[in-house]
């Protein structure tokens, strides 16, 4: 199978970690031979309840015993996605009322981007460096980080940088703005927060010269961060909220959410103003629904942030340098990214499932399912501790 994987699939990185998953189950994934590995990603934070949760797997058998994909977004009334979209609606801010589905996270971005213009009759579009949002041409276009993008140049045009947390470049949303796009919690960039009242200033900003701000959460959304949405915690609320990953419970899908007056401007001058296939697909819709329910009914918000302290308690060595993030957010940084690349790969070899960030060499994704047990988390920890206390001392040095 290992042959066949790199003969006939696609890769995307030089050298794959090409595990081969035999079955997945709670906090843990396990390999063809049986070998258990304790999952500290979550599938890069979309398998929010673990993996193979009953409530999800029952929602899923439940629907396709009644039907599949039936009609393009939009047309035919589907009880799952009507639940979902409604459900999100109630624990929403009021002016973030009407979503549209789609298959990921970078389609939502495309979409959200596309209503910004549509609303606002203006093409220029603000991001921030270092921003992440999607690997489509539209979202990457937004990606503050040239060395990705520059081989699939030329992209959107009348795309301009700020820097993140930095209220003196403010100045530069105009008039002549769409939108300002940014993420709640940079990804990849290394899980930076945003500062006191950041996000609350852009969103005067924007409110002034009447550009809308768009806020991907993507990843930090459906309850990583202590909130339902991590805009909650900032006393901000944009005008389009993006989401995706964890919303589905391990399955794809991607959603954009605003005021109803923008959302219905999809309907007409054009119509079709935005259109998918597979969005809202029936069974993914049915495993969001019992995902957000699961969420919103159960105390995992709110025991996040406990999570996020026994972290911090047990990740503490000379060589994690700082700990970034929110919630089961997180990312561990050491002196280099050498010694990271060394924790990620020995851990997995010890049973421990890490990884890394797009832009930043030297953090250790920690993003765990938020159904994480603390006996789980410790155990984890001390796998990183001893990784790291077997590492030369000569590799104690940060590379410039």
């Amino acid at each position: 199978m290992k042959t066949d994987f790199f003969k006939y699939q696609a890769q995307t990185s030089p050298q794959p970690l090409a595990m081969k998953i035999g079955r997945a189950e709670g906090s843990y994934i396990y390999d063809t031979n049986n070998k258990p590995y304790l999952d500290f990603v979550a599938g890069i934070s979309a398998c929010t309840l673990g993996h193979k949760h009953p409530k999800i797997i029952n929602a899923i058998k439940t629907q396709a015993d009644c039907y599949l994909h039936v009609m393009v977004y939009g047309e035919y009334i589907q009880k799952p996605a009507v639940e979902l979209t409604k459900l999100l609606a109630q624990h929403l801010p009021k002016k973030l009322e009407k979503t549209y589905l789609t298959n990921s996270g970078t389609e939502a971005v495309e979409g959200a981007l596309k209503l910004a213009k549509r609303a606002t009759g203006r093409s220029q579009i603000i991001a921030a460096k270092h921003a992440y949002h999607g690997n489509t041409m539209g979202a990457m276009s937004v990606m503050g980080y040239e060395e990705r993008k520059k081989a699939f140049r030329p992209l959107l045009p009348d795309v301009q940088f700020i820097t993140y947390n930095n209220t003196n470049e403010l100045d530069k949303i105009t008039t002549k703005t769409a939108c300002v796009i940014l993420e709640t919690i940079q990804g990849g960039a290394g899980f930076i927060v945003p500062s006191k009242d950041y996000l609350l200033k852009v969103q005067e900003r924007c409110h002034e010269v009447g550009a809308l701000l768009i806020l991907d959460e993507i990843q930090s959304g459906i309850g990583r961060t202590g909130k339902l949405f991590g805009f909650q915690n900032y006393n901000c609320t944009p005008d389009i909220l993006v989401s995706g990953k964890g919303l589905g419970g391990g399955m794809p899908i991607g959603a954009f959410t605003a005021s109803a007056k923008l959302m219905d401007l999809l309907q007409d001058h054009p119509k079709l103003g935005h259109i998918t296939t597979f969005g809202g697909h029936p069974v993914i819709a049915a495993s969001a629904l019992a995902t957000l329910k699961e969420v919103i009914e159960s105390n995992l918000i709110t025991q996040t942030l406990e999570k996020e302290k026994l972290f911090r308690k047990h990740l503490v060595h000379p060589l994690i340098t700082e700990i970034r993030g929110k919630g089961l957010m997180l990312a561990a940084l050491t002196p280099s990214a050498e010694i990271t690349n060394e924790v990620i790969l020995r851990c997995q070899d010890a049973g421990l499932i890490l990884f890394w960030l797009l832009f930043e060499p030297k953090a250790i994704r920690i993003t765990p399912p938020l159904t994480i047990s603390n006996k789980e988390i410790v155990k984890g920890c001390s796998i990183i501790i001893d990784i790291l206390n077997r590492i030369s001392p000569s590799q104690d040095t940060p590379t410039t």
